[in-house]
């Protein structure tokens, strides 16, 4: 054989040695040496299983989980995160699963929550999102980090609190009055509110934020709530890598269609807000959230600079963030209340006792204690996130814990807000009084144990707007209604990005007014 053809064989069968032992080390080697290593330290988990991990396991869970009926009650963990839940009680508070091939260590435990959210020396990056969710938030606020973040961070703060938060409440009202008149329709009547309460978030968030209405953004959101399924189905199935560039699935091209589609949308937003400059109708590109994030587009210094991607992806995140987390704390909220008719009572006293029969004004809306306190255990028995994920950028110790780097970590913030250890017996029920005190007495002083909006330097920037338009809402709604819950709901809570219900919340509203 010459040589010419033995090297002809011998750089294929090299190169595909080469690539069988990379496999190997990665599918195989890797995983069971972290697997021992944590072991080593008393973290247990369901063992690793080859290429899959734990997904098949717990895709099968969930699906168990979602097929029975559930009764009307409040301890929703097994429900919407039931593999979570078995192997917590399963393996301890902190356990090891795998996601595929990548460890995933999940914490419940409020110390080492806490010691990782307000990780001061970034040892705890936010985790390279899977294609799905690069499409659906790309590099958003919630995703950069370094000195990106830092600088969108001072965009959304200017943007979200203080004397523009102030400036935002006639739009929020104007919003409300619009859906509560085509609520006179209804009285008497059953109503499906979350869906109600969709239609009113999506526009709130297009009037104080990007200048539009929720027409206008209709396309987008319908876009990213097709993005958004997309990508929860992809939740917890295997791929491999080299295949999806290989072979593109109708998922995948899907969403990358989508993708484009909100691009376009968006640069056209851009494009009004620049002709208007231009053409001499404006001054500025506005002091909205779109009009700084236009002037940053346009700024000259690179360093404060946004990219044209970056300020899609940022009006992406906002769209998706100022929608979707109000419309569930809405929905979940007046449920409680529907089934709660004492402390909807109350709460409406003290509505009536502040506002009177006008309209919600920004200095007493803090006055609203009561309230207050149904919004905080409304967030801690039906959160506004399933958890949240880092990666270990390094080897780091944590607790006792010494984790290696390029692993994840789960953080199961909603496990405490679910412990009868730091609840009572009663975690489950309904009782807003916990509260009474605020949150830190009501937590005694363990910032981990009740954490909706996040903790530490990354938590929710938009967090004083979500308060204020559910209190907003609220207020308007108990000024005009009693509310009771329709034989005909049926409670399904399920986890998408956050907990929804699966069938809608109807509801029957009857008129305070005696003329109607």
């Amino acid at each position: 054989m010459s040589g010419l053809m033995k090297l002809v064989i011998l750089v294929p069968c090299s190169l595909f040695f080469a690539a069988l032992v990379k496999f190997l080390y990665d599918y195989l080697w890797r995983p069971l040496r972290i697997q021992q290593m944590l072991n080593s330290q008393g973290i247990r988990g369901p063992p690793y299983r080859f290429i899959h991990g734990n997904n098949k396991e717990v895709a099968k869970m969930r699906q168990e989980a979602l097929s029975k009926p559930m009764a009307l009650r409040h301890d929703i963990f097994p429900r919407v995160q039931p593999h979570i839940d078995t192997w917590i009680n399963e393996y301890g508070r902190n356990y090891l699963s795998w996601d595929g091939v990548r460890a995933e260590l999940v914490i419940s435990e409020p110390d080492l929550i806490k010691e990782v959210l307000k990780n001061s020396e970034k040892a705890f990056p936010k985790r390279k999102l899977t294609l799905f969710l690069s499409k659906l938030l790309g590099n958003g606020l919630a995703t950069v980090e370094g000195e990106k973040w830092e600088k969108r961070r001072k965009l959304g703060n200017y943007a979200f609190h203080g004397e523009s938060l102030k400036n935002m409440t006639p739009a929020i009202i104007a919003s409300v009055e619009t859906m509560l008149e085509k609520w006179k329709g209804y009285v008497g009547k059953e109503i499906e509110v979350f869906e109600e309460f969709r239609l009113l978030t999506s526009e709130v968030i297009s009037r104080t934020a990007f200048g539009s209405t929720y027409l206008e953004g209709q396309k987008i959101f319908y876009m990213l709530s097709k993005l958004a399924i997309i990508a929860n189905r992809s939740f917890f199935k295997t791929r491999i890598p080299w295949i999806s560039k290989l072979w593109k699935s109708a998922d995948i091209l899907e969403s990358e269609e989508l993708a484009n589609e909100i691009q376009g949308c968006v640069m056209k937003m851009i494009k009004k807000r620049e002709d208007r400059v231009v053409n001499g109708e404006a001054d500025s590109f506005g002091n909205d959230f779109l009009g700084l994030l236009v002037k940053a587009y346009h700024d000259l210094d690179d360093k404060d600079m946004l990219s044209l991607g970056d300020l899609v992806d940022e009006c992406k995140t906002f769209y998706l963030a100022g929608q979707d987390t109000v419309n569930g704390l809405l929905a979940w909220t007046v449920l409680l209340l529907a089934i709660h008719g004492d402390w909807q009572e109350k709460a409406r006293r003290e509505v009536i006792e502040i506002f009177g029969n006008q309209n919600p004004h920004p200095e007493s809306i803090v006055k609203l204690k009561i309230m207050t306190m149904i919004i905080n255990e409304t967030l801690r028995l039906y959160g506004l996130q399933n958890g949240i994920i880092r990666e270990v950028g390094r080897e780091v110790q944590i607790g006792n814990l010494v984790l290696p780097a390029n692993i994840d970590l789960y953080i199961a913030n909603v496990v405490p807000q679910h412990d009868p250890q730091l609840w009572g017996d009663d975690v489950h029920l309904f009782k807003p009084e916990r509260f009474a005190e605020g949150i830190a007495k009501a937590t005694n002083y363990n910032a981990a144990a009740f954490c909706p909006f996040g903790i530490g330097p990354r938590s929710c920037v938009g967090m004083s707007f979500a308060t204020m338009e559910t209190k907003i809402a609220l207020s308007m709604i108990l000024q005009r209604y009693t509310i009771s819950l329709s034989p005909a709901y049926v409670h399904s809570p399920i986890s998408v990005l956050g907990i929804q219900p699966e069938h809608g919340i109807q509801v029957i509203l009857k008129s305070l007014d005696s003329n109607v």
